[in-house]
């Protein structure tokens, strides 16, 4: 991004869609917002833009599992409804990484931590996130590193 936060982006953003009434658009801001909000009461905190974007993953993934609940349950007004909250939220992630590049991430994280074997999970994983944080799947990469580590 630029010199901006994530948050004030965000808060332009939803100006914007007040404006011009999209109202689909400027609910999925509010929520974002509002969690953003929730945080700083909560924890006495500024949410700076890492933290926002744990927290943005976490919105996402959690319409995910909605979605996937409700296309279950024969509901797919309402996983529409969700897909497209998603859509918002993830304009403001940074670009996702291929699956090469994870790949080779992973490989660095691998030889950088010490232990091998399924006791280097915590570890690798620890080094991975802050440099995958909103630009991949955790969990898909917490599968590829479990795979790696039991081969």
């Amino acid at each position: 991004m630029s010199a901006e936060s994530l948050a004030t982006t965000i808060k332009a953003e939803q100006k914007a869609a007040m404006k011009a009434r999209n109202k689909e658009r400027t609910a999925t801001l509010r929520l974002i917002l509002a969690e953003f909000k929730r945080i700083e009461v909560d924890e006495r905190i500024e949410v700076d833009d890492a933290r926002a974007l744990v927290v943005l993953d976490k919105m996402i993934k959690q319409r995910r599992d909605s979605a996937e609940q409700y296309n279950a349950a024969g509901r797919a007004e309402l996983a529409a409804q969700e897909n497209a909250e998603i859509a918002v939220i993830q304009e403001f992630l940074p670009a996702q990484l291929s699956d090469a590049d994870i790949d080779s991430m992973i490989t660095e994280a691998l030889a950088a931590v010490d232990s091998s074997g399924m006791a280097a999970m915590g570890a690798v994983m620890a080094e991975l996130k802050p440099k995958l944080q909103g630009r991949a799947d955790m969990g898909a990469v917490s599968q590829r590193v479990k795979a790696r580590l039991q081969a």
